[in-house]
């Protein structure tokens, strides 16, 4: 799948503006927090977003920013995974769903050297990913990408757990997230 068309598909699921009074996002359009767009010097009203202006945000912030696309060149399923896990719960947590997941499917690093847990998506960390293809194959993507839904269905509760303001959104999370693109 093409990060165009992975952003079609976020887009179509999150719709366009919200600013629901339990969202620690704040006013969003096209999903993307006031707070990001403000950072990629959108200062107008979040109602006015332009979808230009958004796919940009998700093309830079989502994708190549932290090396999502490489991870994708590897493992495409693996890379569509990270980008919209990426972009409801940050980059750097999916980065570490990513990390703890081939560190603990490594056969005590037998396979590959564990990689340091830091959300930093670099050289270590793809090349444990391509340790783990060679040795697991396709078939080894679809169990890690099980294993990454499994963290972010997880940490879904955990948010809920710690503030249950958020469980109005929890239903919606597993439902449009985990299992996605």
């Amino acid at each position: 799948m093409n990060v165009d068309k992975l952003i079609d598909d976020v887009i179509r699921r999150e719709g366009g503006y919200s600013n629901h009074p339990a969202d620690r996002g704040g006013p969003t359009n096209w999903g993307i927090t006031e707070q990001v767009a403000r950072a990629y010097g959108f200062l107008a009203d979040m109602k006015t977003l332009p979808r230009s202006a958004a796919v940009n945000i998700y093309k830079t912030r989502y994708w190549t920013g932290p090396k999502f696309d490489q991870v994708a060149a590897l493992c495409p399923a693996i890379g569509d995974e990270l980008f919209d896990t990426g972009i409801n719960m940050g980059v750097a947590a999916a980065g570490r769903f990513l990390q703890r997941a081939l560190n603990v499917l490594n056969r005590g690093a037998v396979d590959y050297p564990d990689v340091p847990v830091d959300g930093n998506v670099g050289p270590v960390t793809l090349a444990a990913l391509k340790g783990f293809i060679a040795k697991r194959g396709a078939a080894g993507g679809e169990v890690l990408r099980k294993v990454l839904d499994g963290l972010q269905c997880g940490r879904y509760v955990e948010i809920a757990e710690e503030n249950p303001s958020q469980e109005s959104f929890v239903y919606g999370w597993i439902a449009n997230r985990v299992g996605q693109p």
